[in-house]
C-alpha cells in the first residue's frame, strides 16, 4: 500500500446551519471512472470500525459512503477546494447567521458586507419561504439545501419581522465572503463575550488576537468571559484543541480512538491559562456540534468553565481527508471517535450544561401570525420578543 498523506483531522466540516455557504456535491461516478480497490483499502485500514468489506454495496462511490456513516464521503475537485475554503474562512453564500427557535427559523445575524446585510436583513427576521417553497417546519439542513441547490445564484427569501402583517421579500445575491469566526465586545462590568462561529484554520490566532484587545479595552485583565458556542457546527479539531488549551493550565483536552495507530492520541494542556483564572461561562445548544463540544467538554470536565443553555448536538466523530491516487481527489473518512477529558463518548447525546437554559417560546398569537404570513395572509401583527435567557443567565453568573 502507498503512503497515505493526511492534509487535515476534521471534527466536522458542515456550516450550513451557519452560513447557507454552497454545498458541493460528488457526481454519482462508478467503478470505471475511479480507483475502486484503493478506495477499499483505505477504507479497510483507516476507517474507524471494523468492517466487512464483502458486505458493501460497490455499485457507486456515493452508495458506498453512505453505508459507512452521514460523515464520510467522496470528495471530487470541486469538492476539495470548497473545503479548504471553508477551512481558511472563506465561503460562497448570503451571510447570515441564524437559530432555530421552535422549528422556526431565526436570523440572529447578517454578517458584516455580506449579501445578506446589503439586502436589509437584519437580526430577529424569520425565514417563511425560499423561492416561493414555505420552510416552516422543515429542518434547518434542509433549508439550506433549497438555498444552495437553487438554479440562479439569486434567491428570494420570505421574512416575517417585527411589527410588520405582511410577508417582506427580499432578493439576495450569493456572493463569496471572507469571515472571522470569532466576535467579541467588552461588557461594562469588566467581562468581555466571545462568540466562536466556526473552527477554521485562523480561529486560534482570532481568539488569542480579541481576546488581547478586550483586555487592553478593559485596562486591566478581564474579570471573566462567556464564550458562545451555540450554533456553532465546529470544524478543525487542532483548532478547537489548541483554543482549549488557551484557558487551562493542565489536564486532558481530548483523545481520539480508532483502528489505526495514528488515530489514537491524547492531547494534554501546556501550563498557562490566558485568563489567570478568572471565570468562564459557555453557551451551547443542540446546533452546538464536533469542534464546539471539544472545546465545551475539555472546558467542563477540567472544571474550568460553567456550561449554560441546552444539550448539545453529540458528534464525536474524527474525520480525515486521504487524498487518492489522481491528485484530485480524496476521501473524508471517519477514521477516530473523540473523547471528552472524563472519558466519556458524546456521540449522539451530546454535553449536558451545568445549569440547563431555555430560550422564551414564541407565544401562541405569534405562532398564528407566522403561520398566517406564511401563508399570504395579512392582518396579524408579528411581535415577538426575543429575549436571550441563556445569555442573561450567563451574565448573572459573572455579575455576582
Amino acid at each position: 500500500m502507498s503512503i497515505i498523506l493526511f492534509f487535515k483531522k476534521l471534527s466536522s466540516i458542515t456550516l450550513l446551519s451557519l452560513l447557507f455557504s454552497f454545498a458541493s456535491y460528488a457526481d454519482k461516478l462508478t467503478a470505471p471512472q475511479v480507483n475502486f480497490h484503493e478506495i477499499m483499502a483505505n477504507i479497510e485500514h483507516f476507517y474507524v470500525d471494523d468492517v466487512d468489506l464483502n458486505k458493501l454495496n460497490h455499485h457507486a462511490i456515493n452508495s458506498l459512503m453512505k453505508q459507512l456513516d452521514p460523515h464520510s464521503a467522496f470528495l471530487s475537485s470541486s469538492d476539495l477546494e470548497e473545503l479548504f475554503n471553508v477551512a481558511n474562512g472563506r465561503y460562497t453564500g448570503l451571510g447570515i447567521e441564524v437559530e432555530v427557535r421552535e422549528e422556526h427559523i431565526v436570523i440572529i445575524a447578517s454578517l458584516d458586507n455580506s449579501p445578506a446585510q446589503q439586502a436589509g436583513l437584519i437580526q430577529g427576521d424569520v425565514l417563511l419561504a425560499v423561492n416561493g417553497e414555505s420552510v416552516l417546519n422543515k429542518p434547518i439542513k434542509k433549508v439550506a439545501k433549497m438555498i444552495n441547490q437553487a438554479d440562479q445564484a439569486q434567491v428570494s427569501l420570505s421574512i416575517a419581522r417585527s411589527g410588520y402583517d405582511v410577508p417582506l421579500e427580499f432578493e439576495v445575491q450569493r456572493q463569496k465572503i471572507d469571515v472571522s469566526s470569532v466576535k467579541t465586545h467588552l461588557n461594562p462590568n469588566g467581562y468581555g463575550y466571545m462568540r466562536i462561529v466556526s473552527f477554521n484554520n485562523h480561529t486560534f490566532h482570532d481568539v488569542a488576537r480579541h481576546i488581547a484587545k478586550l483586555t487592553q479595552q478593559s485596562g486591566e485583565p478581564l474579570s471573566g468571559l462567556i464564550i458562545d458556542l451555540r450554533d456553532n457546527p465546529g470544524g478543525i479539531l487542532d483548532s478547537a484543541i489548541e483554543i482549549s488549551d488557551l484557558f487551562l493550565q493542565k489536564g486532558t483536552i481530548v483523545t481520539t480512538k480508532g483502528r489505526f495507530n495514528d488515530a489514537n492520541q491524547a492531547y494534554y494542556a501546556n501550563a498557562g491559562d490566558v485568563l489567570d483564572g478568572a471565570p468562564i461561562v459557555v453557551l451551547i445548544n443542540n446546533g452546538s456540534a464536533s469542534a464546539a463540544e471539544i472545546l465545551a467538554g475539555a472546558l467542563k470536565d477540567n472544571n474550568r468553565a460553567t456550561l449554560v443553555g441546552t444539550r448539545s448536538y453529540g458528534k464525536g466523530s474524527v474525520q480525515s481527508l486521504i487524498p487518492l491516487g489522481d491528485g484530485q481527489t480524496a476521501l473524508k473518512l471517519t477514521t477516530a471517535k473523540y473523547y471528552t477529558p472524563s472519558g466519556s463518548s458524546i456521540d449522539g447525546t451530546g454535553i449536558l450544561p451545568d445549569i440547563p437554559v431555555t430560550q422564551v417560546k414564541i407565544d401562541k398569537e405569534n405562532k398564528l401570525a407566522l403561520l398566517k404570513l406564511s401563508q399570504g395572509e395579512s392582518g396579524n401583527i408579528f411581535n415577538p420578543r426575543f429575549r436571550d435567557m441563556q445569555l442573561e443567565k450567563a451574565q448573572q453568573l459573572l455579575e455576582k
